[in-house]
C-alpha cells in the first residue's frame, strides 16, 4: 500500500469519527479560543477540525447557535463567529530555545506559574532575551503548556551581532555566532564596509519587516580573519556587548585624581599602619582588594583585621567615574585578559593595597578567641601599610615548610579559618568546590597546556576571612532596624524541590543517595556527596548538575538569607575593585555609621536588578571564551581515543566531558549507526530500538574528536569502538 493510501485511511479515520453535541461544542470553543481576535464561517470551522464525517458536518451549525444563546460565542453580521472570552496578556523575556519554539519567562513569575511557549511563526520577529507582550491562550487542554502568540516587542535586548560574512555575486549574509540567533542577517553589498568573504564582523539589525523570513543589516566593524586568537576574543567581546577600552574623559578624570593623603583624612580613621598586615593573591594579580592583619592582645586573643580597599573614597557619586563603574558593573575575566570595573590608575595603582604604601581602607576588625568565635568586632574605615605582598602558593608553602616571611601568622591564622569553615558547615553550609580550568597561552594565544586550579588551604583561609566580613557587615545593618533600611544584600534562595529530585535521580545512577526532605539535610548530604566524589571521573559533571539544581543567587535590597552558605544575612563587602554592588555597601554602610537614615529603597533595586545581569553577562562571556580555547585546544590535541562521561542526553546527542582536558563535547543521533535510538527524557538515557542498549547520563565512555568548530564553540565526537 503506498504512503499516500495509508495517510488517507488514516486521515478518513480520524476525520470521519462522530462526535456528539457536546465533544463537538468542546472542539469548536477550544478552537475559537486559540483563534482569539479572528473571525470564521461555519464552512472555514468545519475544514480548520477537519470535520470530514457528514452527520458531525450538519451539526455545526446548530452547536454555533447554541454556543451563541449561552454567550461563549459571537456571531457577526456576514455569520462569522469568534470567541467571547478574553485571554490573558502578560509581558516576559523570551527564551528562543530553538529555531521551532521559544519560551516567554513571565515577569514577576509567580511559584509555581508556567513559561509560555510560543511557536516560531507567533514570534513577531522578537528574539532572544527581547522583552514581549504576549497574548496567552485562554484555553488549556490538560496536560499541555499554556501557549500564546507575541503581540508587540517592548524592548529588544540587542541589535548587535557578532559572526561570519558570506559574501555571494549579489548580496551577503552574516552568519551569527550566537547560538539562539535562528536566523542569517542579510547583507546588502553597498553595506559591507570593506569586509571580505568568512572575516569576523560586527552586523547591526537596521530593518525586519514583518514579512521578512530574514532581517537586514549593515557591518558596522569588521573584526578580522576568522580563527585569528585576537579576532576571536574581540568577537566574544562584541558578542557579549563587552567594553574594548575607556572613553578618553573617564581615563583623565581617573589620572587627576590627587594621590596624597591628608592628616585630617588619616585623624578621621582608625590607624593599622604599624599592625602587621599582608595581602594574598594570585600570582598575576595587580589589583589588591584586600588585606589581613594580625597582632596577639593582652588577654590572649587574636585580633583580625579584614582591610578591603576604600574604592568609594576615590569614585564619587555623580563623576564620570561613577557612571562607568555602575556601566560596566564588574570586571571581566576572559581567557587571556582582564576587561577591569575601574580604570588602571585606580584598579592597579590608587585603590590596590600594595606593598609598602600607605593606603585607605574599608574595615571589618574581629577580635576571635582560640576557637575563632568573634568576642568583639569593629567596622569602620581605617589607613594601614602592607608589610608583605604573598601568592598564593608561596604563603601555602611557608605554611607546608614552617618557614619564610609570617609563617607563624599564616599558620595561626588557617588554624583559625579551620575551625571557623568546620562551624559553617556544622551550620548547615554546603561546600562545592567547583573545578576550575586554565590555559597556559603562547605569545599569539594558542593553547600549550590545559591547568585545573588546585584550591589549598590558603585559598580556603582568605575565603573563609572575606566570608566572615561580608557576613558581619549584613548581620550589622540588619540588626541596626531589623531589616527595614535599605541595604545591599547578596541573597540565594532555597532550591527548587523538584530541580534536586532529578539531581538526585541522577547521583543514584552513581551509587550516591541524597536526601531531600528538609535544608539541613539537604546540606549535609550534598556535603558528604562532594566528599564522597572527590578526585572521581564523575566529579566534574556532579558539581556542575549540583550547582545547576540550586537557585542563582542575586542581589536584592530583600534581607533574606543565602541558603548555599547558611547565613541569615550576607553581602558583598571585600571587592569593590572589582564589583559595583560592593561600592554600593560601602556607601550605605558609612552612611548609616554617619547617622544617616534609610534613603528611598527604588532606585538601589534598579542598582541591584542592573548589577545582577551584569554579573550573567559577565559569566556568559567568561564561559564562551573558555570553550572558545577547550575547542582550540581539541583540535591541536593528540588524535587517540579519551575515557570521558556523559554530561547530558537529548533527542538529538549526547554530550561527554573528557574527563582528562574537562572539554565537553557532542555525539550527533544521527552519526549512530548501529541502531535506531528514542529518547527516554524522564530517565535520561537512549534506548535502541533493536538492541535494547541503554546509554545513560553518567555512562562512562570512550570516545574521538571528529571535528571542531570554532565559529561555533562545539567539538564533534564519535565513540572510540563498538563496545560504548
Amino acid at each position: 500500500m503506498s504512503k499516500r493510501s495509508r495517510k488517507q485511511i488514516k486521515g478518513k479515520q480520524t476525520g470521519s469519527k462522530r462526535m456528539n453535541s457536546a465533544q463537538l461544542a468542546e472542539r469548536i470553543l477550544n478552537f475559537l479560543e486559540n483563534h482569539y481576535g479572528e473571525e470564521f464561517s461555519i464552512k472555514q470551522i468545519i475544514k480548520k477540525l477537519l470535520i470530514r464525517d457528514s452527520l458531525t458536518k450538519g451539526g455545526v451549525e446548530p452547536v454555533l447557535n447554541k454556543l451563541v444563546e449561552a454567550g461563549s460565542v459571537s456571531r457577526n453580521p456576514r455569520n462569522h463567529f469568534s470567541s467571547t472570552k478574553s485571554p490573558d496578556f502578560i509581558e516576559g523575556t523570551v527564551d528562543f530555545v530553538n529555531p521551532r519554539f521559544a519560551f516567554i519567562i513571565p515577569d514577576n513569575k509567580a511559584e509555581g506559574e508556567e513559561d509560555i511557549l510560543i511557536k516560531a511563526n507567533e514570534m513577531k520577529n522578537a528574539l532572544d532575551d527581547d522583552k514581549v507582550r504576549v497574548m496567552v491562550y485562554p484555553n488549556k487542554r490538560h496536560g499541555q503548556k499554556r501557549e500564546g502568540r507575541v503581540l508587540e516587542i517592548v524592548k529588544r535586548a540587542r541589535e548587535e551581532f557578532v559572526g561570519k560574512v558570506e559574501i555571494s555575486p549579489r548580496f551577503a549574509f552574516v552568519v551569527p555566532d550566537f547560538k539562539k540567533m535562528h536566523h542569517d542577517i542579510f547583507i546588502r553589498k553597498s553595506d559591507l564596509m570593506g569586509a571580505e568573504h568568512n572575516q569576523k564582523v560586527v552586523v547591526k539589525i537596521t530593518e525586519w519587516r514583518e514579512e521578512d523570513k530574514n532581517p537586514t543589516g549593515k557591518i558596522t566593524q569588521v573584526l578580522g580573519e576568522a580563527g585569528e586568537h585576537e579576532v576571536e576574543i574581540h568577537s566574544i567581546m562584541a558578542e557579549f556587548g563587552l567594553p574594548f577600552e575607556y572613553p578618553e574623559d573617564i581615563v583623565q578624570e581617573a589620572e587627576e585624581i590627587n594621590e596624597e593623603i591628608s592628616q585630617s583624612e588619616i585623624k578621621a580613621r582608625k590607624d593599622f599602619r604599624d599592625i602587621t598586615t599582608f595581602t594574598i593573591d594570585p600570582v598575576d594579580a595587580k589589583d589588591f582588594d584586600d588585606a589581613i592583619s594580625y597582632q596577639r592582645l593582652p588577654n590572649g586573643n587574636i585580633e583580625l583585621g579584614v582591610h578591603i580597599a576604600d574604592v568609594t573614597y576615590y569614585v564619587k557619586p555623580k563623576t564620570n567615574l561613577e557612571k562607568e563603574a555602575y556601566d560596566r558593573a564588574t570586571s571581566v575575566y576572559l581567557v587571556d585578559r582582564t576587561i577591569p570595573m575601574l580604570p588602571e590608575r585606580l584598579s592597579n595603582g590608587l585603590c590596590s593595597l600594595r606593598p609598602n604604601e600607605d593606603k585607605l581602607t574599608f574595615s571589618c576588625v574581629f577580635e576571635l578567641d582560640e576557637n575563632g568565635e568573634i568576642q568583639k568586632q569593629w567596622i569602620g574605615r581605617t589607613i594601614i601599610h602592607s608589610d608583605r605582598r604573598f601568592a598564593y602558593e608561596e604563603a601555602q608553602e611557608n605554611i607546608d615548610k614552617q618557614e619564610g616571611d609570617f609563617f607563624s601568622e599564616l599558620t595561626l591564622l588557617n588554624n583559625l579559618a579551620k575551625k571557623i569553615r568546620k562551624r559553617r558547615f556544622q551550620h548547615g553550609a554546603i561546600n562545592f568546590e567547583t573545578t576550575e580550568v586554565k590555559f597556559k597561552l603562547d605569545e599569539k594565544g594558542t593553547p600549550l597546556g590545559l591547568i585545573v586550579k588546585e584550591r589549598k588551604d590558603i585559598h580556603k583561609m582568605i575565603e573563609e576571612y572575606m566570608l566572615l566580613a561580608n557576613k558581619a557587615v549584613a548581620e550589622f545593618i540588619y540588626n541596626k532596624n531589623k531589616g527595614k533600611d535599605t541595604f545591599v544584600y547578596r541573597t540565594h534562595d532555597h532550591p527548587d524541590l523538584e530541580r534536586l529530585e532529578t539531581f538526585a535521580n541522577f547521583a543514584k545512577k552513581f551509587g550516591h543517595q541524597i536526601s531531600i526532605n528538609e535544608d539541613t539535610r539537604i546540606s549535609s548530604t550534598l556535603n558528604k556527596l562532594m566528599n564522597e566524589i572527590e578526585g572521581k571521573p564523575e566529579q566534574n559533571l556532579l558539581e556542575q548538575l549540583a550547582i545547576r539544581s540550586m537557585a542563582k543567587a542575586k542581589y536584592s535590597t530583600e534581607p533574606k538569607g543565602h541558603f548555599g552558605l547558611a547565613f541569615s544575612h550576607y553581602t558583598h563587602f571585600t571587592s569593590p575593585i572589582r564589583r559595583y554592588p560592593d561600592m554600593m555597601v560601602h556607601r550605605l554602610l558609612q552612611h548609616y555609621l554617619d547617622g544617616g537614615k534609610s534613603p528611598d529603597k527604588e532606585p538601589w533595586d534598579d542598582k541591584c536588578v542592573h548589577s545582577s545581569e551584569r554579573e550573567k553577562r559577565a559569566s556568559d562571556a567568561e564561559r564562551a571564551s573558555i570553550k572558545y580555547k577547550q575547542v582550540e585546544y581539541m583540535s591541536l590535541a593528540e588524535d587517540k581515543a579519551y575515557e570521558g562521561i556523559i554530561s547530558g542526553v537529548t533527542e538529538w546527542g549526547i554530550f561527554v566531558e573528557i574527563t582528562e582536558t574537562k572539554c565537553e563535547g557532542m555525539i550527533r543521533l544521527q552519526d549512530l549507526r548501529d541502531d535506531y535510538y528514542e529518547f527516554d527524557e524522564k530517565n535520561m538515557r537512549l534506548i535502541g530500538s533493536k538492541n535494547k542498549k541503554m546509554i545513560t547520563l553518567g555512562d562512562q565512555v570512550s570516545v574521538r574528536v571528529v571535528n571542531t568548530d570554532i565559529d561555533r564553540r562545539t567539538i564533534d565526537l564519535e565513540f572510540a569502538n563498538d563496545n560504548d
